[in-house]
């Protein structure tokens, strides 16, 4: 395995023309493009270990057969999956192209890794009521709301960063409808309000509410509010109306350098309650907090809703990606009945009188003769069953059962 050296790089020295250090012109172009923070953390990370695998050198000096020496040690050595070795490409091909203006013939020539396209763990109504119960009885034990937050996911199909960026604005009891906001893809979307979670989301907006007035109680800063609010409307993200639903019980620092404030729950903590209801449940399935989001659109293609309902309550831009539930739809289902439960029905699983006769789905035919002459195979052969005139009439001959 090539070996990463572990020493300070010189990416946060500044560049001898006064230009901004490599990695703050990567943060610098990424926020200019509105990206995510994710992407910005993931693209760093993968610039960063790019420099690293080739001994501290600038990417300028490097080419086509650097970027595919690291490449190769991702997929060979580090056997990362497909995703992860698409995902360092890109930051690659966004550091030339977009921060050192590099845009060479060669980039399009580096091979891509093909996708795998996978279907989705999905969780039977069962399993998912032993997992929520669970969840509820964790949260009595932590003072966590767990479970209510594992029913949001389930209810309304909302991936676990949006219901943990929920805000108390976003909440419409009276249409019982929820907005999302700045989805994947920085989409909005609607979804349902569940009858049943409206008198735990209110009891939920009791306790969120205290930790608001301590808050302004003691003067904290308030919550994150997306862009440019903050200047637009000063006392946004101190205001209710922006809280967060699922607030965090500490403070935490704002991972943009905007000081101490008010975070939502994190995303990790519910991933750790979630594996340990699971087990609890006795749910052998390599489920996660996601597997909800897929457990709700496949119960709702059972349940007989249309797709393009299920493609709009998951805020899919393609209706091509919410085609995968149909999918798992077929799996075990009653789309294909096997013929061994045919043979079941007759007299057992292969014993007895329908493991005797030739033909376990007609009782209505002739008994075969104990032993038949050897037949030519050319010209009439028969390819499928014994044709019932040659058990009638040995003379005439058999001819081939059409396709």
């Amino acid at each position: 395995m090539h070996h990463v050296p572990e020493v300070p790089t010189p990416l946060s020295s500044p560049s001898p023309a006064g230009s901004p250090r490599l990695l703050d012109a990567l943060r610098q172009q990424i926020r200019y493009l509105h990206y995510s923070l994710r992407t910005e953390d993931a693209y760093v990370h993968w610039v960063r270990a790019f420099v690293r695998f080739h001994d501290l050198r600038h990417p300028a000096d490097l080419g086509h057969a650097d970027v595919e020496a690291f490449l190769s040690w991702l997929a060979h050595d580090r056997q990362v999956a497909p995703a992860t070795h698409q995902q360092a490409l890109s930051a690659l091909l966004f550091l030339y192209q977009k921060v050192l203006r590099q845009d060479l013939p060669w980039m399009g020539e580096i091979g891509r890794p093909r996708g795998e396209r996978r279907l989705p763990v999905v969780l039977s109504v069962d399993e998912v009521a032993a997992v929520l119960a669970h969840l509820d009885a964790q949260a009595l034990q932590l003072g966590m709301p767990h479970g209510l937050l594992g029913r949001l996911l389930y209810g309304t199909g909302m991936r676990l960063l949006e219901g943990l960026r929920l805000r108390v604005k976003d909440i419409d009891f009276d249409r019982r409808a929820i907005v999302v906001r700045e989805g994947k893809g920085a989409k909005d979307r609607v979804v349902m309000l569940p009858s049943a979670l409206e008198a735990p989301l209110r009891a939920q907006l009791v306790q969120a509410h205290d930790v608001w007035a301590t808050d302004r109680a003691a003067g904290v800063q308030g919550v994150h509010v997306p862009h440019a609010l903050a200047r637009k409307y000063p006392r946004a993200a101190m205001s209710w109306a922006w809280h967060w639903v699922f607030p965090q019980s500490r403070l935490a620092l704002d991972p943009r350098g905007a000081g101490e404030r008010r975070h939502h729950f994190l995303e990790g903590n519910f991933q750790r309650v979630f594996k340990l209801a699971l087990a609890a449940a006795h749910v052998h399935k390599p489920a996660s907090p996601h597997t909800l989001r897929h457990s709700f659109a496949t119960h709702l293609l059972q349940a007989g809703y249309d797709i393009r309902t299920v493609q709009e309550l998951l805020g899919h831009a393609d209706v091509s990606t919410t085609m995968i539930y149909t999918h798992v739809l077929r799996l075990g289902g009653g789309a294909v009945r096997s013929p061994l439960d045919n043979l079941a029905s007759f007299g057992g699983t292969g014993t007895g009188a329908a493991a005797a006769s030739p033909h376990p789905l007609r009782t209505d035919l002739p008994a075969m003769p104990a032993s038949r002459p050897p037949r030519a195979r050319e010209p009439e052969a028969c390819y499928a069953l014994p044709c019932l005139a040659s058990l009638a009439t040995p003379a005439t001959p058999c001819r081939p059962t059409p396709s």
